[in-house]
């Protein structure tokens, strides 16, 4: 079987026609035999029936018959013997066929598999993965700069940015406050425009805080 493979593969394109031959012929052999105890049963039925009807009145013819069974049985042993040599030698080589197949497959796909990685080595994989991985990062860095590009080169500082932040609520909240102390002047009806312009301003928290200490201070010197 190794010195069919050798020969398979050195070159000899008939090996694989040969093999198919031989598969053919031996299964046609096989067709042979099965012809032939089809026929040796037959006469061992026929030599059965001729003993049994013998066997009172004619015990020679009897026993005849009995012998020609006998050596018809015979001849189907071996005939059974031979089909089943018959049989093994065609799954041999039945299965030594698709054995080279298979290895005539294997082989064209290891030289594809050659030819595909032909020029490629884990050095050259390994620098060109590198290299990917760089541009991937370049282009990464390159959309973080379009995508903000008012910010581009400022470092902002999210404390700084909180207290901001705190100063403009805190003055928004004193303006708030100071628009609560202002009482507003009540305009009668008819008034000029000048009058509306020449209303009084409303007193702040300290100027009255203020106005009360002096009139305070002006009990305390009376009494």
């Amino acid at each position: 079987m190794m010195a069919s493979f050798m020969s398979y593969f050195g070159g000899r394109r008939d090996t694989k026609q040969a093999a198919r031959d031989a598969i053919v012929g031996l299964r046609e052999q096989l067709l042979l035999i099965e012809k032939k105890e089809e026929h040796l049963q037959k006469k061992i039925d026929e030599e059965t029936t001729k003993a049994r009807a013998n066997a009172a009145s004619n015990r020679a013819v009897a026993t005849q018959a009995l012998r020609r069974k006998k050596l018809h049985e015979a001849d189907l042993d071996r005939l059974a013997g031979t089909r089943l040599q018959l049989e093994m030698q065609v799954n041999t080589l039945e299965s030594a066929n698709l054995n080279a197949e298979t290895m005539n497959a294997m082989k064209h796909a290891s030289d594809a598999l050659k030819q595909i990685h032909n020029g490629m080595s884990v050095t050259k994989v390994d620098a060109t993965m590198n290299s990917i991985n760089e541009q991937r990062e370049i282009a990464a860095e390159i959309s973080d700069m379009i995508s903000n590009p008012v910010n581009s080169g400022v470092d902002l500082d999210d404390d700084v940015l909180k207290e901001e932040l705190a100063q403009l609520e805190q003055e928004a909240l004193d303006e708030r406050l100071l628009g609560a102390d202002h009482v507003p002047v009540h305009v009668p009806p008819g008034a000029t425009p000048a009058a509306k312009e020449r209303k009084p301003r409303a007193r702040t928290a300290e100027e009255d805080e203020d106005a009360e200490l002096r009139a305070l201070q002006a009990e305390l010197a009376m009494s």
